[in-house]
């Protein structure tokens, strides 16, 4: 099932974008001369845009079914995509829209977006809304997102839900297809109630019934490595939260400071009903702060989330590749594995190599292999190339690979990897911070 859900959920969007060029065609009679054909995809273009908001809102409604089968990251690089899609068939829609009309009510653009903006119902509140979506998709672009913190561009994207209800509201009273039709005014509203419901439940009621259930409360912080601390965490019903090793949460310490916000951290050792550890380096503000965190501090934690698990293994041995603070969802994975497992992890420094001991305990226990590399110069050191992997592991194009770390260092690891011989499909990553 887990491989099947993708294609099935690329065949039902697929599927939806073709029953709403349908509803076009159904009530488009004929076509005629440039203003109706301008028109015409201003209404096409407006449906499309229409319908992929509300598929961009299902994507990040953390649904648990795509996100343990499909995987965070990769429905966030869905949305993404989906995202710029959207911004453009809304620009299109307005744009086409203004030059149908003023062609054919023979006025310029100017008068008549005057008159469509302050004279038609709802258009006004529906101008509001697609100047917030444009603004968020302007915010999300990859330059805009480099110069934000990962906080401000998580709020400023809530724009998003304000920016959808201003619109759906001006499709309804002015779309031609909906004004003449019952079941489709039905089936959109069927469409965005059920998206609605399922944003409400599982990203506000579910985080908050089970804050409530579980109480968690930071138990210690411990450091592991310079700028890297674990913190366990204690609570009620643990057992319930039902976290696989390799997968995330997003957690909210309520303290000053960080109450605010909750941000994306790996279980860096399989959940027990006695407690949860996270690791985690200083590399913002907010994880900086977490090393100072006080014993007794209340945590939300929403999730688990997450497909980096051993779900996705396919063949009997696995490599695990981490760099940096990218070790703690491999080192809940390196215990919990079955199998031949064997570990490579890589760090700038030898005091960099946070949860060593408990790497090396673990090898020993289930007789793994763990290599560490380090760019020292007075370390032992490797290029993280195909023909250097190879010699760490024997055999390595019939290994499920495993990889977490820095972008760069992921980037590097998949071509060394291909290189090596390791099909595509036995490569496994997650960013967890998307």
């Amino acid at each position: 099932m887990r491989r099947a859900v993708p294609g099935v959920a690329r065949a039902v969007l697929v599927g939806g974008a073709v029953a709403v060029v349908g509803l076009w065609w159904r009530d488009t009679a004929s076509v005629i001369g440039p203003a109706d054909w301008i028109t015409d995809a201003g209404r096409i273009t407006g449906l499309l845009a229409g319908y992929a908001c509300a598929v961009l809102l299902a994507l990040m409604a953390r649904v648990p079914l795509l996100d343990h089968h499909i995987g965070s990251d990769r429905l966030a690089r869905w949305h993404a995509m989906g995202g710029r899609y959207t911004v453009c068939l809304a620009l299109a829609h307005t744009l086409l829209i203004v030059i149908g009309y003023s062609s054919a009510a023979h006025t310029d653009v100017v008068h008549q977006t005057g008159t469509l903006v302050f004279d038609y119902p709802e258009l006004l509140k529906g101008t509001i809304g697609f100047l917030l979506l444009l603004g968020t998709g302007v915010v999300s672009a990859r330059a805009a997102r480099r110069r934000l913190s990962y906080e401000t561009w998580h709020y400023l994207h809530f724009a998003t839900y304000l920016a959808v209800f201003l619109v759906f509201g001006h499709m309804l009273a002015n779309g031609a297809d909906f004004i003449a039709s019952a079941p489709a005014r039905t089936a959109w509203y069927t469409l965005y109630l059920g998206v609605a419901a399922l944003v409400l439940w599982y990203r506000f009621l579910t985080p908050l019934r089970r804050a409530l259930r579980h109480r968690l409360r930071v138990a210690a912080v411990h450091p592991e490595a310079p700028g890297v601390v674990s913190i366990h965490l204690t609570g009620h019903h643990l057992e319930e939260l039902g976290g696989e090793p390799g997968q995330f949460l997003r957690w909210r310490f309520l303290t000053r400071g960080l109450w605010w916000t909750a941000n994306p951290y790996s279980l860096s050792a399989p959940a027990h009903p006695a407690g949860l550890r996270i690791t985690v380096k200083a590399v913002g503000a907010h994880s900086a702060a977490l090393a100072r965190l006080v014993p007794g501090t209340r945590v939300c934690a929403e999730g688990p989330y997450g497909a980096f698990t051993a779900a996705r293994r396919t063949a009997p041995r696995v490599l695990l590749l981490a760099g940096g603070v990218g070790i703690t969802p491999l080192r809940a994975l390196f215990e919990a594995l079955p199998g031949q497992v064997t570990l490579i992890y890589r760090a700038r420094r030898p005091q960099d190599l946070a949860l060593r001991a408990e790497l090396d305990a673990i090898a020993a226990a289930r007789q793994a292999s763990v290599h560490y590399v380090v760019d020292a110069a007075a370390a032992r050191s490797a290029p993280l190339t195909a023909e250097a992997l190879a010699a760490l592991v024997p055999e390595l194009a019939a290994h499920d690979v495993y990889v977490c770390g820095p972008p760069a260092m992921v980037d590097a690891a998949i071509s060394a990897l291909r290189g090596a011989g390791v099909p595509r499909r036995r490569i496994h990553h997650e960013s967890f911070a998307l």
